[in-house]
């Protein structure tokens, strides 16, 4: 499966992740946290850049609010450069 559509995945999952917590619905927030997890596994980590992995290493069950959307915020914007740079090449 293609990493950009997997990270961009993660990034809303974990953006719902992010609003779950603020709204105190644990339960959503555990659900889509479940899923972020489950496509961590998909990501292929040779052709990721190196904070992406290391985000990606970080990224565990122990998650607050302000660090999900903050990871959210990150893979969308580097699936956003990673696709214009494909669209220029």
């Amino acid at each position: 499966m293609d990493n950009n559509y997997i990270l961009e995945s993660m990034a809303s999952d974990l953006k719902r992740v992010a609003l779950g917590l603020h709204r105190g619905s644990n339960q959503m927030a555990e659900r889509f946290l479940d899923e972020a997890l489950k496509r961590k596994d998909e990501v292929e980590l040779q052709s990721v850049a190196p904070y992406i992995k290391k985000l990606l290493d970080k990224l565990n069950k122990d998650i607050d609010s302000e660090t999900a959307l903050m990871y959210s915020t990150l893979l969308q914007n580097y699936t956003q450069r990673n696709s214009s740079l494909e669209f220029t090449h």
